[in-house]
C-alpha cells in the first residue's frame, strides 16, 4: 500500500495514467523501481511524465515514515481496484486513483443522495436543504455533498437530524477541515459517515481541485439533487457530471427573479426532475412504502404476498438479495421465488448479481 501512496503522490499524472501503469507493471511497488527506458517503451507517459516520475523525491524510508503518520492519523487509503473501492466509482469515466478516507466509505447496498447547491444561498435554499437532507437520511438513504458552506452544508446537517449517515468529499486532504468554521460538521460527519477526498493528506484546497471533486460527489450517490444555484456554477458542472455518469439529476424550482433560482430553472428546462417535496420524491423513488414498512409492523402484515412485500421494498436504487431479506423478514429462499416471479412478469430488473430495481409495467398497476 505504500508504493500505491508514492504513486497516488505524484503529479500532474493524471489518475487515468497512473491505473494503466499500475496494469501494465502488474503493481504501484514495480513501477517504483522500473528503468526510465521501460517507462520510454511503455507509450503511456510524455517525456516530462517521464521525468517527474523518475525523479523520486523520497526514499523508501521516508515513504514508511509517511504511511506511519497517517495510519496513526486514522487516515485509510484505499487504492483502485481494492475490494472496498466503492463499486459505484468504478463506474464513472475517470475513478480517482485512490481514495482517502477518515471515518468510513458508503456502504454499497446502501442508496445515496447527492444535495449540492450554491455557496452563498438563500434562507428558503437553506432551510430546502434541511429538510431534504433530514428525509432522505430518516428513509435510509446516505447523504452526499462536499461540504461547503451554504446547501452542501445545511443539507448534511439535516442528514444528522434526521438520525442517517452523510459523507463530504472535499476539495483538499481529509485531514484539513474547509472551510474551517464548519469544523462540527467535520466532526460529527467523521462519527456518522465518513470524509473522503482523492487529494493527498495535507494538500490545501485550491480552485482547480473543486470541479474535479464533484465527479465523485455525483459518482457516489445515485441520485443528485441540485438545491440552489446560479446559470454559471459549480453545481451545474455536478450536474453535467451525473447526467454523463447516468445518475438523474432533479431541480429546486424558486422564485422566477432570483439569480440563485436560474441554474435550477434551466435543469428543468432540460429535463431535470421537479423537487416539490421530500415526500414527493421519496415516493417518486420507491422509497416511501419502506419507510412506512419501517414505521409500522401493521403495514407488514397488509401485504398479501411474498411478491408484494419483495416488490414494495425494491425501488429506482439498486438492492441486494441480503437487503431485500432484511427489510422484508422473509426466508432468503421465499425472496429469491418472489424476484425470479417479479422478473418474469416485468416488475422487476436484475441489474447486476443479485442487485434488483422495480420496474413497473405502466402507472398505476398492481401485483
Amino acid at each position: 500500500m505504500m508504493y500505491e501512496y508514492w504513486l497516488a503522490k505524484v503529479r500532474p499524472l493524471s489518475a487515468r495514467k497512473k491505473r494503466k501503469l499500475k496494469d501494465a507493471y502488474g503493481s504501484a511497488r514495480a513501477v517504483y523501481y522500473i528503468e526510465e527506458k521501460d517507462l520510454h517503451r511503455l507509450g503511456i507517459l510524455t517525456k516530462q511524465e517521464i521525468r517527474l516520475l523518475y525523479r523520486k523525491t523520497e526514499s523508501e524510508k521516508q515513504l514508511e515514515e509517511e504511511w506511519k503518520k497517517l495510519e496513526m492519523a486514522g487516515i485509510q487509503m484505499i487504492p483502485y481496484g481494492a475490494p472496498e473501492y466503492p463499486q459505484r466509482l468504478t463506474q464513472i469515466q475517470d475513478p480517482p486513483f485512490a481514495l482517502f478516507v477518515k471515518g468510513d466509505l458508503p456502504p454499497e447496498n446502501q442508496p445515496a443522495v447527492a444535495i449540492v447547491g450554491a455557496r452563498k444561498c438563500t434562507p428558503y435554499g437553506e432551510q430546502m436543504a434541511l429538510e431534504y437532507g433530514e428525509a432522505m437520511a430518516g428513509a435510509g438513504i446516505a447523504v452526499i455533498s462536499g461540504m461547503a458552506r451554504g446547501i452542501d452544508g445545511a443539507g448534511q446537517r439535516g442528514a444528522l437530524n434526521g438520525g442517517g449517515r452523510t459523507y463530504g468529499v472535499l476539495g483538499c486532504g481529509v485531514d484539513i477541515c474547509y472551510p474551517r468554521e464548519h469544523i462540527g460538521l467535520y466532526t460529527d460527519i467523521m462519527k456518522n459517515g465518513g470524509i473522503l477526498s482523492e487529494r493527498i493528506p495535507g494538500e490545501p484546497p485550491l480552485p482547480a481541485y473543486f470541479p474535479e471533486r464533484n465527479r465523485i460527489i455525483s459518482g457516489l450517490a445515485d441520485v443528485v439533487l441540485v438545491m440552489e444555484a446560479k446559470r454559471k456554477s459549480g453545481s451545474l458542472i455536478t450536474a453535467d457530471q451525473a447526467l454523463e455518469q447516468g445518475r438523474d439529476v432533479y431541480a429546486l424550482p424558486g422564485p422566477a427573479d432570483s439569480p440563485l433560482s436560474e441554474g435550477c430553472h434551466q435543469l428543468i428546462r432540460q429535463g431535470a426532475g421537479i423537487l416539490l417535496s421530500p415526500q414527493d420524491l421519496l415516493e417518486e423513488l420507491g422509497m416511501e412504502r419502506i419507510c412506512i414498512m419501517k414505521k409500522s409492523d401493521k403495514n407488514k402484515k397488509m401485504l398479501e404476498s411474498p411478491e408484494n412485500m419483495v416488490y414494495s421494498c425494491l425501488g429506482l436504487f439498486p438492492k441486494d438479495v441480503s437487503y431485500i431479506i432484511e427489510e422484508t423478514g422473509l426466508e432468503p429462499g421465499r425472496v429469491m421465488e418472489a424476484l425470479i416471479t417479479l422478473v418474469l412478469e416485468g416488475y422487476a430488473r436484475e441489474i447486476s448479481k443479485n442487485h434488483y430495481v422495480r420496474a413497473e409495467k405502466g402507472p398505476g398497476r398492481k401485483i
